[in-house]
């Protein structure tokens, strides 16, 4: 579906379908629904009322997000800390460190775009990586639809790194404008190179597309290397849970509302 709605030049689309598709909008149309049902089938109006709120209340709270998350995405844990990232002995070639752009957003402040929060945590944890296993570090995102001003994600995080981080990067990529080109024009970059491992730097919720794309583009360009997720975000999954964990809240309603977004590009091949 992903590949149709580029081919037709419909990628600007993408903003509304997604708000059309992801809560709270469905979940407040199955409540009108409900009040409407009321005068004439009360069970059923009832039902779709009490359902929409406990669905609403179930994938407000953290501990529901991340239920729905293991659900529907199963997504990787986070690195153990000190893992060695560089290439089995098995492989030929060196290890590459990649950082996938999350995103721009308009800053007033620093009068112009710059990255948006999930891009600056991807690339921050790409630097520690770096330097803790001395590999080189990448970027890959251009300008997502709707945004065609300004500098592109892979120009600001070079900036970035270079006089905020004092961490060059070895190259950026600023051409793509989502997942699966991340993929097809990191892949291009890396034709020749001889990498025998890509350390793939994605929110946990991120990276399950984001595999799946670097596979199939790895594979259709004839490449063997080894991919790793190393993911930003991912919840401890020793941690004990809280009372609050079981309330609404800010924290709950962003990570659903990302596991959906995440959920609806795996089945849309996105």
């Amino acid at each position: 579906m992903n590949a149709s709605i580029q081919a037709l030049g419909l990628a600007g689309l993408k903003p509304f379908l997604l708000t059309l598709l992801m809560p709270p909008l469905p979940l407040l149309l199955l409540a009108l629904l409900g009040a409407w049902a009321l005068r004439r089938w009360p069970a059923l109006g009832w039902s779709l009322l009490l359902g929409s709120g406990a669905l609403q209340w179930a994938l407000w709270t953290p501990a529901g997000a991340d239920a729905l998350a293991e659900a529907l995405l199963q997504p990787p844990a986070a690195l153990a800390p000190g893992r060695p990232l560089a290439a089995s002995p098995d492989r030929n070639g060196p290890a590459l460190i990649l950082v996938l752009g999350g995103g721009r957003v308009e800053a007033p402040e620093y009068g112009e775009v710059t990255l948006n929060a999930l891009s600056l945590q991807r690339l921050r944890y790409g630097v520690a990586l770096s330097r803790q296993s001395g590999l080189p570090l990448a970027f890959s995102g251009g300008r997502g639809p709707g945004m065609d001003e300004g500098q592109s994600e892979g120009a600001l995080a070079a900036r970035i790194a270079r006089e905020e981080y004092g961490h060059p990067l070895a190259w950026v990529e600023d051409r793509s404008r989502d997942t699966r080109e991340n993929a097809d024009f990191s892949v291009e970059r890396l034709r020749g190179q001889g990498i025998g491992r890509l350390v793939l730097v994605t929110h946990d919720l991120h990276e399950p597309r984001a595999l799946r794309n670097f596979a199939r583009a790895r594979d259709a360009a004839g490449l063997s290397f080894e991919l790793v997720a190393a993911p930003v975000g991912a919840p401890g999954r020793q941690t004990p849970r809280e009372w609050s964990d079981f309330l609404p809240s800010a924290a709950g309603i962003a990570r659903s509302r990302y596991v959906l977004h995440e959920w609806l590009g795996l089945r849309a091949g996105a």
